[in-house]
């Protein structure tokens, strides 16, 4: 395991409601993550969809964790997301790139899509500016 993926498993260990949600880093690399997580029931809306809440999240942790991979210890300052399609199957998936890094701020786009047992579906598309800690 790299320097890297050790600090990026140890912060997301060290989230209460990331451990709550069940959310995995399935890969990251300088400037680039992957967040996933199961959409189970209790996580879902009235109509069966990923609560809109949930992928908020998704999106914002892993746009966070992106940067964090280039500023280290940082916090989102920014986030704005659209919700493409509803959140509709078995897991979500963000994959999160950062855009443009300084010394003490990064930005970072993410695309969060469904995956059912067929297709991943692209159901939200997201932007935050994070900020360096310190």
């Amino acid at each position: 395991m790299t320097e890297l993926e050790e600090f990026a498993r140890d912060t997301l260990a060290k989230q209460p409601f990331s451990v709550l949600l069940g959310t995995e880093l399935t890969s990251i690399s300088p400037g680039q993550v992957e967040l996933a997580l199961d959409i189970r029931q209790e996580l879902q809306q009235q109509h069966g969809f990923a609560h809109g809440g949930l992928v908020s999240y998704l999106a914002d942790n892993a746009i966070t964790f992106a940067a964090g991979s280039l500023l280290r210890d940082s916090l989102t300052v920014e986030f704005k997301i659209n919700y493409v399609r509803p959140g509709v199957g078995e897991r979500l998936i963000a994959r999160a790139t950062v855009v443009h890094a300084g010394k003490r701020q990064a930005v970072a786009r993410c695309d969060v899509f469904a995956v059912s047992a067929s297709a991943e579906r692209l159901c939200a598309v997201a932007q935050g500016t994070v900020s360096k800690l310190g």
